[in-house]
C-alpha cells in the first residue's frame, strides 16, 4: 500500500537531518541556476530525483546585474537531507558540474547539523496558482498551519519598497515566487520548517529556509 503524505511527513520529521556544504572551484554561474544545478547533480546522483526530503540550496555569489554571479570563497553548494542519505551525494566530492556554459568543481563537504533559530528566511518560495503577494502570503500561512508551525510570516520588501517578487526559469517557462520571512519560531518549529520548507521545487532552491543572518 502506498504511504500517504502524512505518513511520509511523520517519517521525515523523526529523522536526523544534516546539511552538506561543498566548497566550490569556479569563476561564475548563471544568476538563475536552480534548475541547472539540480539537473547537473541528478545526472551524477540520480537518487536525488526520487528521495523525499532532499533540498538543494542555490549558490551565493556577487551578481553582475547582467544574468551572472561571480563566485567567492563564501560560495558553497549546500544539500540538506536525512543523515542516512549522505552517501547518496557525498560522492559528488571532486566531481565537475556543468551548468549551461559554466563549470564548477566540488570539494570535500563539511557536515553540519540543523540548528534552531527564531527567525528564518527563504530567498524564494513558489506556491502553485499564487502569483500575487497577498494570495501567496495567505497560502504560505495555510501551509505553515498544516505543518503545525506557529510563526509570523511576511513577504519582505525589495529595494523599491515592493513585495520581494522573484522568478525561476525551468526549461522554457518561468515560475513566480516571493521571498518569505518567518519569525517567532520555537526550536521545534524552526527545525521542522528547515526540514520541510514551503511550496514546491525545493531541489531547485525554492522554499528552503536558512537563518536570517545568512541572507
Amino acid at each position: 500500500m502506498l504511504a500517504t503524505q502524512t505518513e511520509i511527513d511523520n517519517e521525515l520529521v523523526h529523522q536526523i537531518y544534516v546539511e552538506l556544504s561543498f566548497s566550490i572551484t569556479g569563476q561564475s554561474l548563471p544568476a538563475d541556476h536552480g534548475y541547472g544545478l539540480y539537473s547537473a547533480i541528478a545526472h551524477l546522483a540520480p537518487q536525488v530525483h526520487e528521495r523525499e526530503g532532499v533540498s538543494i540550496l542555490t549558490i551565493v555569489g556577487i551578481p553582475d546585474r547582467q544574468g551572472k554571479i561571480f563566485l567567492t570563497e563564501r560560495s558553497h553548494l549546500r544539500i540538506r537531507l536525512p543523515y542516512e542519505c549522505m552517501p547518496m551525494v557525498y560522492h559528488l566530492a571532486g566531481k565537475q558540474l556543468s551548468i549551461g556554459s559554466h563549470s564548477i568543481r566540488l570539494g570535500i563537504p563539511q557536515i553540519y547539523m540543523l540548528r534552531p533559530v527564531e527567525r528564518l528566511r527563504a530567498r524564494i518560495v513558489t506556491i502553485k496558482n499564487h502569483q500575487e503577494a497577498e494570495s501567496f502570503l495567505a497560502a504560505a500561512r495555510l501551509q505553515l498551519e498544516a505543518l503545525g508551525i506557529v510563526g509570523e510570516a511576511i513577504v519582505p520588501l525589495d529595494v523599491e519598497g515592493k513585495p520581494d517578487r522573484k522568478t525561476i526559469k525551468i526549461k522554457t517557462y518561468s515560475v513566480v515566487g516571493f521571498g518569505l520571512e518567518v519569525s517567532g519560531l520555537s526550536e521545534e518549529d524552526s527545525i521542522k520548517l528547515q526540514i520541510f520548507g514551503l511550496g514546491g521545487k525545493r531541489r531547485m532552491g525554492c522554499g528552503v529556509f536558512v537563518p536570517m543572518k545568512e541572507i
